[in-house]
């Protein structure tokens, strides 16, 4: 008997097909989005890495470790944007899955995770939206998401 509501079944049906394509994985900016995007470019070397680990949700039931990391760049050149200073501190994070069963849809990590005395191009957002979010307001740099991070090949 159909009482005006929607069965739980055909509700999860909607869900299962319709929702995933709302939270796809991000696809790769192109070089003019990240431009645009970008409130500062900076080509520079990794000097060193730095990271801390902590887990959202219930670690084994639900939820993803997150790996903060912030890569400290001597600067080379200054492609876009004004910075007075010769080191650059870059926030990214990489996440891994906990949690039983498959991960839910929604972003990934980024796409290139700098090393230590690797140069790279980076697409920076100061204060203002990072491809991710609306950014920190605390004068830092966020890389911007999802591939804002581009080895150089020398």
């Amino acid at each position: 008997m159909n009482n005006g509501k929607t069965s739980p079944i055909l509700s999860a049906f909607i869900s299962l097909v319709f929702l995933p394509s709302i939270w796809a994985a991000k696809a790769p900016s192109s070089k003019e989005q990240l431009e645009k995007i970008a409130t500062h470019v900076v080509v520079g070397k990794v000097q060193a890495i730095y990271s801390y680990k902590e887990c959202e949700g219930i670690p084994v039931l639900s939820g993803y470790e997150y790996d903060h990391k912030v890569a400290e760049v001597k600067i080379e050149k200054v492609e876009k944007g004004k910075i007075v200073e010769s080191l650059v501190y870059v926030r990214y994070w990489n996440r891994k899955w906990k949690g039983l069963g498959l991960p839910p849809p929604g972003g990934q990590s980024y796409e290139n995770q700098p090393e230590k005395g690797e140069t790279c191009r980076f697409y920076l957002a100061k204060n203002a939206y990072d491809g991710w979010s609306k950014g920190s307001q605390d004068g830092g740099y966020n890389a911007v998401y999802v591939n804002g991070i581009q080895p150089i090949k020398k």
